[in-house]
């Protein structure tokens, strides 16, 4: 499946600015059966986080004064699991944390890392955003080595997998019979040995694309670091959803943010922070390692910068010194 280049060039479309919160908590990530009937489980999870979200929260007033800005969000798994009805799942997951003691400002849909709707007076409007595609074609190709070259191992764009170093290679035969030794693995920037991670970002199955969840879970880091734009303009657009209104019947119908508060800071922050199970300490390696190969559109890179400069906060060059990670015990 060949991809189409997204450019998000300034001389094609201004760049619109985000407002940015000084930082994003991301609070625990629950499979929709654990939401559903392991209550107690999340709802334990939960009050461990009450205390430390506010720790947090005083750390970054510390660093950036009492004005600081700081929002709550939950990224729900409508991706792989849309078969869990909206209204089951997010009334529970809701009360829940309601009687842990503990706010959610914002609810996003990991569906949206793949493709974002665009919605207006609360209804999807026109095409959805490509959000996956673009990401991925901003992914920087592996140096081409033996095995890209001789065609025995296809490149990133074919094969969808990255890695952080030089694959292995096994003994194989040459002319003349001379057989070329294995040679392991090597982690690129490593110190005196190396930390090998090989990362499986697409598979194709029935000329269908199906992403992986580390590649969705960068996705939803760039998304919350505002790192993204298409033509310009904000990829999602956080819509708040009336009180008095009921969850729809399907996760499409439901927008790609919703706030939950409406006093909430931004939901787009210069610093990211995913308080997560341990569960997921693999796949945050791999988000780590899909975050070190892109790279960002300079003009939204310049605009967060410039953005971080006049608020006194310093915008790291590289995306992944934005983005920080608590793993809980117990799960």
């Amino acid at each position: 499946m060949n991809l189409p280049t997204y450019r998000e060039a300034s001389e094609e479309s201004a760049i619109a600015p985000l407002p940015m919160a000084h930082l994003s908590i991301e609070i625990c990530h629950f499979r929709h059966e654990e939401i559903l009937y392991e209550t107690d489980l999340v709802r334990a999870q939960f009050r461990r986080a009450v205390p430390l979200v506010a720790a947090f929260i005083e750390s970054a007033r510390i660093e950036f004064g009492p004005d600081t800005q700081v929002s709550t969000c939950y990224l729900t798994d409508d991706y792989f699991q849309p078969r869990f009805e909206p209204a089951k799942v997010l009334d529970r997951l809701l009360r829940t944390a309601g009687e842990a003691g503990l706010s959610i400002d914002y609810l996003a849909r990991e569906s949206s890392c793949h493709q974002a709707p665009v919605f207006a007076g609360g209804v999807a409007v026109g095409a959805p955003i490509p959000v996956a595609e673009m990401v991925s074609a901003r992914l920087i190709a592996q140096p081409e080595d033996e095995e890209t070259a001789n065609g025995s191992r296809p490149p990133t764009t074919e094969s969808g997998w990255l890695c952080n170093g030089r694959r292995e290679q096994n003994g194989v035969s040459r002319p003349a019979m001379h057989p070329q030794p294995y040679r392991p693995p090597q982690e690129y920037g490593r110190g005196e040995h190396s930390i090998f991670l090989d990362v499986e970002l697409w598979h194709d199955r029935d000329a269908a694309r199906r992403w992986s969840c580390p590649f969705l879970a960068a996705v939803w880091q760039l998304l919350r670091l505002g790192m993204l734009r298409y033509h310009g303009a904000p990829v999602v657009d956080p819509q708040q959803w009336p009180a008095d209104r009921d969850w729809p019947d399907r996760w499409q119908d439901l927008p790609p943010v919703v706030r939950l508060n409406p006093e909430a800071a931004p939901f787009t922050a210069y610093r990211t922070l995913s308080m997560l199970p341990k569960r997921y300490l693999l796949i945050e390696s791999a988000v780590r390692v899909i975050l070190d190969h892109l790279a960002p559109d300079d003009d939204v890179a310049a605009e967060v910068a410039a953005q971080g400069a006049r608020a006194g906060v310093p915008v790291p060059p590289k995306v992944v010194e934005r983005v920080g990670h608590l793993l809980l015990d117990g799960t």
